[in-house]
């Protein structure tokens, strides 16, 4: 699916839900500040965690054939993604060709066993990629678009 683009400075968010682009979220109780407040509800933030779990294992059982990026995550999602995938597996979803890419000033022990490696052993291809966030994704984003705009001018 391609895009629409969006007014710079826009909530990422809200352009995801513009573009019915799924968003999960991936808390991990007692790593922000936040969660020491009073006023948290540990109870929801646990069940909301729990669904968003779901909701992305459910897409990464859908995943044959895509990409999937970790950006800058060094232990929570690499976990994240691996314990999807291997739920979706388990589960009989046929996971196959897919392509990972670790984006990151240093590569870490964790991302690129969970992302590069052991998801695309069996077939597809795992990148490594290291350098500046602001530098590597832009690039990497332009890249698709103009791909995207080679497609469609045949």
């Amino acid at each position: 699916m391609k895009p629409s683009r969006t007014e710079p400075g826009r909530a990422w968010d809200a352009a995801a839900a513009e573009l019915q682009v799924p968003v999960t979220v991936h808390v991990a109780i007692g790593t922000d500040i936040i969660h020491l407040h009073p006023s948290v509800d540990p109870a929801a933030l646990g069940t909301a965690t729990h669904l968003d779990f779901r909701r992305f294992a459910a897409l990464v059982g859908k995943l044959t054939q895509g990409v999937y990026l970790n950006l800058g995550s060094a232990v929570i999602l690499p976990e994240v993604f691996l314990k999807a995938l291997t739920l979706a597996r388990n589960l009989g979803h046929r996971v196959e060709a897919i392509t990972t890419v670790n984006l990151d000033f240093i590569q870490h022990y964790r991302p690129l066993t969970n992302v590069v490696r052991r998801p695309t052993r069996e077939g597809g291809r795992g990148y490594a990629l290291t350098g500046h966030h602001e530098l590597l994704f832009p690039l990497l984003a332009a890249m698709v678009v103009e791909e995207w705009e080679e497609e469609d001018a045949h």
